[in-house]
């Protein structure tokens, strides 16, 4: 084949997207981390990495950076590091820079962030975690604006999407019965992890709307990724119903950036006709590859083919199991949420008290989380794409109590005695002069208000006590 096949100058400005926007998401998940790594998974940490990695035997079992030498200085330097080079990105100072320049920053922020998730432990089990790894990967090879795009990365963002596409709408196909009768939506925006500010809404919409919501799901997650790999302008069309459908999820609540960052994959089927029309710029690029372009995006290109056995066979097994990584690298992974939707809220409310005694008379001061439900007069908080890792688990951890192990009574343990760093990442503590003596936690059912409730008591939630999550606690 000719050098210039393997080039894709109709791309060059899906490149530029691609860049600008998987350098702010990175952005994004680096201030996540410096913001909650050290309470979470510092030296004092809920779950301290140092312990963690004391069970790892070799370097290939969690490959990071932190497996030769960890401290909270070194992780946040590694942080800082990060966010330095996400934000030379997204200003786009590299653009006139040399392949191997643009190589290297590329693969600093892959290698950081690997070297984080990999020691992130339960904290960073999600399944973004390995998209943006995987799609940070590929952008290593993208190259610069002194040269075409290479079309064969560019077709594996594509892949990319078709996998996190269809594999998704495969999982809620074989999951749960409400997604075949078309009713999940009758639920999901009322029990999802973390509604935002329009969650409310959008469970009041008409039940009708709801199962059209469902059905339009399916037909963009089912059949509109094979026109991915159609030719022009399908591709651009195919694209398009991607993107909006992730742009009402954005709406619709708080995933983190998993709707974000697939909207920026999507963009790598739109070509320069299309996207000079929507963002008024004009690229000029070259016509070709060089021979170093050609060669690694060739090497990629086949190794994320035969990466791909796995999560294929996967996707196609009754026994299909989502966000799962086949390699320590998070290279070529296996994506999907919500096979199953739960039909009832429950959330753990966590209380203090000052009262060295419990009598029936005590009174109990309630924890204020950032994101997660708890004032049922609190408007759900508009989060996405940042991630509020400890809210994330709670909402876990009131489905079963074994999604605690290991850190929810360390974490009770850090409340009775006021621990600063673990306080950081809550909104309010109601124990500010000095820490309570007793605190427990209590599982209550959560629904959001009906329209004339709303108007009448200016609540978003109602909440009935389920019963006791956990018993009066003291350090004593």
């Amino acid at each position: 084949m000719h050098v210039d096949a393997l080039a894709a100058p109709d791309y060059a400005l899906s490149r530029l997207v691609l860049q600008r926007g998987l350098g702010f998401v990175y952005l994004v998940a680096f201030l996540s981390a410096l913001n909650q790594f050290r309470p979470l998974l510092g030296e004092r940490g809920l779950l301290p990495v140092p312990e963690f990695l004391r069970s790892v035997r070799r370097f290939r079992d969690a490959p990071s950076v932190f497996y030769f030498h960890y401290s909270d200085r070194f992780a946040t330097a590694t942080i800082l590091l990060g966010i330095l080079l996400s934000a030379v990105t997204v200003l786009g100072i590299t653009d006139g820079g040399s392949a191997g320049v643009s190589m290297a920053i590329w693969f600093v922020m892959w290698l950081s962030y690997l070297s984080i998730v990999n020691v992130g432990q339960t904290w960073y089990s999600f399944g973004w975690e390995s998209l943006l790894l995987e799609a940070g990967f590929l952008a290593i090879f993208l190259g610069p604006a002194s040269s075409a795009p290479p079309l064969l990365v560019m077709l594996l963002f594509r892949w990319l999407v078709f996998r996190l596409e269809f594999g998704a709408g495969l999982i809620k196909m074989r999951g749960d019965a409400c997604w075949r009768n078309l009713t999940c939506l009758y639920y999901h925006h009322q029990t999802q992890p973390m509604p935002n500010p329009w969650s409310w809404y959008f469970h009041r919409l008409p039940k009708r709307l709801h199962r059209v919501e469902v059905a339009a799901n399916h037909f963009t997650q089912l059949v509109v990724p094979f026109g991915l790999f159609a030719p022009q302008p399908i591709a651009n069309v195919a694209a398009v119903f991607i993107i909006v459908t992730q742009g009402w999820l954005l709406l619709s609540g708080n995933f983190s950036w998993l709707n974000a960052v697939t909207l920026v994959l999507a963009c790598s089927a739109l070509d320069n006709s299309l996207l000079s029309r929507v963002l008024q710029v004009h690229l000029d690029t070259a016509a070709s590859l060089s021979t170093f372009g050609v060669l690694t995006s060739a090497l990629v290109f086949i190794t994320v083919v035969v990466l791909s056995e796995k999560p294929l066979r996967n996707m196609l097994s009754r026994r299909q199991v989502m966000n799962s990584s086949f390699n320590t690298l998070h290279l070529v992974n296996t994506y999907g949420a919500f096979g199953s939707v739960t039909k009832t809220r429950h959330e753990v409310i966590i209380e203090g008290t000052a009262d060295a005694v419990i009598t029936d008379a005590t009174s109990w001061q309630e924890y204020e989380f950032k994101g997660k439900p708890g004032n049922p007069f609190r408007r759900p908080p508009q989060v996405a794409p940042y991630h509020l890792r400890l809210d994330w688990l709670m909402w876990f951890l009131a489905l079963s109590p074994s999604y605690g192990r290991g850190w929810f009574l360390e974490f009770i343990d850090r409340l009775l005695v006021n621990d600063p760093l673990v306080l950081r990442l809550l909104r309010r503590n109601p124990f500010d002069r000095r820490p309570p003596v007793h605190v427990r936690a209590r599982l209550y059912r959560y629904e959001f208000t009906t329209w004339s409730e709303r108007r009448k008591t200016g609540a978003w939630w109602r909440r009935t006590l389920v019963g006791e999550f956990l018993p009066p606690v003291s350090r004593q």
